[in-house]
This record gives structure tokens, C-alpha cells and sequence, in this order.
């Protein structure tokens, strides 16, 4: 497990450790990782980061076309394991969260360790603002090359 903020931390322990979820990763709504659990490969993450912010903006936005409040959670089934993806408020902000589950777990006992995760998360992060996110020095190129080995180019 990776946690760009100390306070992160013990609350994603115990998520991990009560929901036995294969892969986790807490972002914000741009996308930005802020925690990650069980990706082997930091393409995998900025991959699996850019498509969950994007989906969840997607949809929040097609429920405001529903005139519908915004979705709580979506969860995709499959074969062998299943992916919740939920945007939730901080103090810090609104982030968004990912979990990949397996067979073996069903998604209420995800959703019901989800959602007391989001609960310690807004009890415990410090109250003062984030410092502003600064950019690497080679963050355009980094971009560039990630996005042509995910777009095979």
C-alpha cells in the first residue's frame, strides 16, 4: 500500500483488511492519486486513475441530463471479480474510490467497509487546506509516453 497522505493510511488498512479487496486506489475528482493498494505497475495506476475520474465525471453528468441526484456508487460485475467505483466529500474535497473485489466477496460487505472507510477518512484528515499539487519537472513527457503505451502508439 502507497499513501501520499500519513492520515490515509490507517483507515485504508482497515478497508483492506476487512473488505479483502484485490486492488484499491483513492483519488481525486482530476484524478490525482492520493492512496493505492495491489497495482504492480504505475502506468496501471495513472491508467486506472484517468478512466475512474473519467467515468465518474461521465455520469455524474448524465444523471444532471436525467435530472437525477448524482450516483451514489457504480459497480461492474464479472467473471472472476467486480470493480465499485464511488465518488465521495472529504474535507479535503470530493475524491473518488476503486475497488476491485473477487468472487469470494460480495459487494454489500464492499459497499458496507467502503462507506465506513469514507467515514474515518472524513473523521481523521486534517482540517487545513491541502497544499496545491506541484507539477513534475518532466510531467508533459511522462503524460505523452503513458499515453502512447496505453494507446499502443
Amino acid at each position: 500500500m502507497r499513501a501520499l497522505e500519513p492520515w490515509v493510511e490507517a483507515p485504508l488498512q482497515a478497508f483492506l483488511a476487512e473488505s479483502a479487496a484485490r486492488l484499491t486506489l483513492l483519488m481525486t475528482s482530476s484524478g490525482q492519486v492520493v492512496a493505492q493498494h495491489g497495482f504492480g505497475r504505475s502506468l496501471d495506476v495513472m491508467t486506472a486513475a484517468a478512466l475512474g475520474a473519467g467515468i465518474v465525471a461521465s455520469t455524474e453528468e448524465l444523471a444532471r441530463l436525467m435530472g437525477a441526484p448524482k450516483f451514489e456508487a457504480l459497480v461492474h460485475h464479472g467473471g472472476h471479480q467486480s470493480c465499485l467505483l464511488a465518488a465521495f466529500a472529504t474535507p479535503r474535497g470530493r475524491w473518488i474510490g476503486l475497488v476491485v473485489f473477487g468472487q469470494e466477496t460480495s459487494v454489500g460487505i464492499v459497499q458496507l467497509f467502503f462507506d465506513q472507510l469514507v467515514q474515518q477518512l472524513t473523521d481523521s484528515a486534517p482540517r487545513e487546506q491541502a497544499p496545491a499539487p506541484r507539477l513534475a519537472e518532466n510531467f508533459e513527457h511522462e503524460l505523452d509516453a503513458s499515453l502512447r503505451a496505453l494507446f499502443g502508439r
